[in-house]
């Protein structure tokens, strides 16, 4: 992961390049979605932008993020029975949705590039993005459903909770 200064020095370029405003709220939201991994929600964002710029808006939240997805350096995670989730990794890797606690995780393997690349060649098909999810219940869930529904549904998070966060790379 980039440094902070890293960070914030590469989305002010990559705003700019791209005929966007790089604002004080523009760059701490960016910062934050850039910076979890969480694949928090667009409130969540809002709840801890706030904190340091509490005159944003949801609408600057919402703008943000469109903003992000159209640079091409976020996707949304979009789920029927959830709210909108968002993921910064733009790398192939599969998505390990808990059905209890809804935790994402991303799972990591290099192999996934090499069967994008001959799903490619095979099906003469040109990929242009990639959403691969698996559902199930995690570790923490079926060790005594210390994950709580309603705790992810409200979009909190607790140290357990972020200290459990899993990107494996295989």
């Amino acid at each position: 992961m980039a440094e902070s200064g890293d960070l914030e020095s590469s989305i002010i370029k990559t705003f700019r390049n791209s005929g966007y405003r790089a604002t004080p709220q523009r760059i701490a939201i960016s910062r934050y979605i850039l910076s979890t991994h969480e694949h928090p929600t667009a409130q969540k964002v809002f709840s801890e932008v706030k904190k340091d710029h509490p005159t944003v808006s949801l609408a600057t939240i919402y703008t943000t993020i469109k903003a992000l997805k159209d640079m091409g350096m976020l996707q949304e995670l979009n789920h029927p029975q959830s709210e909108t989730r968002l993921d910064p990794n733009m790398e192939p890797h599969l998505h390990l949705i808990c059905s209890r606690c809804e935790r994402i995780s991303d799972w990591m393997d290099p192999e996934m590039e090499d069967f994008i690349a001959r799903v490619s060649d095979e099906a003469d098909f040109v990929v242009t993005g990639l959403r691969f999810d698996l559902k199930g219940i995690c570790k923490r869930c079926r060790d005594g459903g210390k994950g709580d529904r309603s705790l992810a549904a409200a979009g909190e998070s607790s140290s357990a909770k972020d200290a459990d966060y899993t990107a494996v790379k295989v």
